[in-house]
């Protein structure tokens, strides 16, 4: 039974103050390029800025884009390269990710500023983090100083996190990668509480969820013709609806009220409340009065954002430094 108390807020705190993500051949740490590239962190800042303001729906982009960098070897930048047909980014886990051109960008004045020091893994989390914070998450310490893979492979991506996984697929999936139930609940559902996601991801779950034409039942009655007349059958699959409509574009954790009441969109989602440990979890977020809240799914969410960002990381002499992100040098 989780205790419902602040104690996960100030072990967060704690993990974000550490500051360093120790590897087995080198280290991350907040402020890697203080003395190699000062303003590195502020040019990414700035291009992320320009790109969220032109287009709101950008930062769950670049969100959704660390994501999926780290999941498939690790947090290499790997997601970005492009050089052959078989590049994992043309998975069909990875259909639909941008924002591809921001990193491009902050990486070209990067390159214009600091030639060859910062790599295009690091800019996507710097990314990822300003964009969370530009849309009233938290601001935190991100340890840097990846390197960037060289290998791109489709089969790599194989085993992405799908939105039709079960909730033991998703813990067998985020345990692989060392992360907790905590952590599940809180990049996997809290992850969404900004953005939106395409009807092309619902079918199954509004009308074949056990294959018999029968739609999730974890979907609140009121709400399934809602989402069935957003996403009719047979209908447009490029259609979006957002991810938590009454807070779209703030990052304050209420997807997990929407989780516990049955108005979750992703199936994904939803099958956090379909386990004990998980749904103990979701309802750790959900129950507290506002404030608190969303405070601790803040500071919840920045710690498991850095043990994510250290999932098989390349340092020291591992891989390189691109000079333009889609390709290696």
């Amino acid at each position: 039974m989780i205790n419902c108390n602040l104690k996960p807020l100030f072990l967060a705190i704690i993990v974000i103050l550490t500051y360093v993500v120790v590897t087995s051949k080198g280290q991350l740490r907040v402020g890697f390029y203080s003395q190699t590239c000062p303003s590195a962190e502020s040019i990414v800042r700035n291009a992320v800025q320009e790109a969220v303001f032109g287009d709101r729906q950008m930062a769950p982009r670049l969100l959704r884009l660390l994501f999926h960098d780290c999941f498939v070897q690790g947090c290499d930048g790997s997601i970005l390269l492009e050089n052959t047909e078989t590049s994992e980014r043309r998975a069909e886990g990875n259909l639909g990710l941008a924002g591809f051109e921001v990193i491009q960008s902050a990486k070209t004045q990067l390159e214009a500023t600091c030639p060859g020091v910062v790599s295009c893994a690091d800019i996507v989390a710097l990314a990822a983090r300003d964009a969370v914070a530009m849309t009233a998450g938290p601001f935190f310490g991100i340890p840097t100083g990846r390197r960037d893979g060289r290998i791109s492979n489709i089969q790599f991506a194989a085993n992405l996190p799908d939105v039709d996984d079960s909730i033991e697929l998703l813990r067998s999936k985020f345990k692989e990668k060392g992360l907790s139930d905590r952590e599940l609940v809180l990049l996997s559902g809290g992850g969404h509480s900004i953005g939106t996601t395409a009807c092309f991801f619902m079918p199954k779950r509004l009308y074949n969820f056990t294959g018999h034409g029968d739609s999730d039942p974890a979907i609140d009655s009121q709400f399934l013709p809602d989402l069935k007349a957003q996403c009719p059958f047979n209908g447009d699959v490029d259609v979006r609806l957002p991810l938590d409509s009454s807070s779209e574009f703030i990052f304050d954790g209420h997807i997990f009220h929407n989780i516990r009441n049955g108005f979750a969109v992703l199936a994904s989602d939803a099958r956090l409340y379909d386990d004990m440990h998980t749904r103990q979890i979701v309802n750790f977020y959900s129950g507290f009065p506002s404030v608190i809240r969303r405070l601790s799914f803040k500071a919840d969410f920045a710690a498991a954002m850095v043990k994510m960002g250290s999932i098989g990381v390349k340092t020291g002499s591992d891989g390189e430094i691109r000079r333009v992100c889609n390709s290696v040098n």
